[in-house]
């Protein structure tokens, strides 16, 4: 934006120079016409060499003018050429470039997370990916949103409408694991989440909403989860209230800065060593710090919320356990889950 204020600056200088100098011929010039004024003028701006159509050996007030006119015409086109040059190195090249450096670190993502919308909720969403180690694309309109977040380790940005196939495209949708629709208006993450469920069936999303009447949309649109902040904020008013403590453990859990405790999920893919096994031989708290919170055999079925130590885990199974995330990560990959099967369980309660 300053280089092009600086550019428009340069070129109405010119243009205010250039009429001086072709008033300033015709007034001093006896006889020179509008028209030789402004050709002797152009001649003088662009330095092509021709020669002069206006006498000034009579009048050495004229020559003097003329000389002003070659002299801070010529340094006057070498600084609107620097300028011109700096804006298009600089701002459509640099553009460019920045872009094209962004599009080949998304072509090596696999399994992220694609996250629409920087506002309010997508930082917020950005903030806990970041914290989990997830690596994640944000797609976003407006570009001052985006200067702060390209900076991010395992964050690339997008800048573009999210409700645009091309520009989710760019963002890895093909490759990604799960959509984020988080645009402020409800129309906005309906679009997203029947393009995204078009183009790639097997992909989660989940979707934001402020009209109840719109979660039932969202689902059948294809959407996995929806997530109102009403909702939640009222939940979390009513946590508060009812069981504070419960609250404040959870809170403390998500901001505690020295380590990053959290509620996860853990997947029984098939080929797995932890298949057949049982929790107690898998110990998880003694090899991981890790609690078994709850279990279930498939991704349809019923929690068993506290699983006994003699629960048995079979292909498909689903462990949610707490502890450190670097722990889980490790857990996960004994497992042979992979890091791309990270999927943060969500805390209602806490209503952030």
């Amino acid at each position: 934006m300053e280089l092009r204020r600086r550019l428009l600056r340069a070129l109405a200088a010119i243009a205010l120079f250039a009429i001086a100098a072709v008033v300033g011929l015709h007034t001093l010039g006896r006889g020179v016409s509008w028209l030789d004024a402004i050709y002797m003028v152009v001649v003088s701006l662009t330095g092509v060499g021709y020669s002069e159509i206006v006498d000034t050996s009579h009048s050495p007030t004229l020559r003097v003018f003329n000389i002003v006119v070659l002299v801070g015409g010529v340094s006057m086109m070498l600084y609107v050429l620097s300028v011109a040059t700096a804006f298009l190195v600089e701002g459509n090249f640099g553009s460019l470039f920045r872009r094209r450096r962004m599009e080949r670190r998304i072509a090596g993502f696999t399994g992220h997370f694609v996250v629409c919308g920087a506002g309010e909720t997508g930082s917020l969403v950005l903030d806990e990916l970041g914290k989990t180690g997830a690596s994640a694309v944000v797609v976003e309109l407006k570009a001052d949103r985006l200067v702060a977040l390209k900076e991010r380790p395992g964050l690339a940005t997008v800048e573009g409408d999210a409700t645009d196939l091309e520009t989710l495209e760019r963002a890895g949708l093909l490759r990604a694991s799960c959509v984020v629709a988080a645009l402020p208006h409800d129309k906005d993450n309906l679009v997203i989440t029947v393009l995204v469920r078009q183009n790639n069936p097997t992909i989660r999303i989940v979707a934001r909403h402020v009209d109840a009447a719109m979660a039932d949309r969202l689902r059948k649109a294809g959407a996995d989860a929806t997530v109102s902040p009403t909702a939640i904020g009222g939940m979390r008013l009513a946590s508060e209230a009812v069981r504070p403590h419960v609250v404040g453990f959870l809170d403390q859990m998500l901001k505690e800065k020295g380590t990053t405790v959290r509620i996860e999920e853990i997947r029984i893919p098939a080929g797995s060593p932890w298949t057949g096994r049982d929790l107690l031989g898998l110990d998880l708290r003694g090899r991981y710090g890790l609690t078994a919170l709850a279990l279930r055999d498939a991704a349809d079925a019923p929690f068993r919320y506290g699983p006994a130590p003699e629960e048995t885990l079979r292909v498909g199974a689903v462990l949610v356990v707490l502890g450190e995330e670097r722990r889980i990560g490790e857990a996960r990959g004994h497992a042979g889950a992979g890091a791309g099967s990270t999927q943060p369980i969500s805390t209602p309660s806490l209503g952030n």
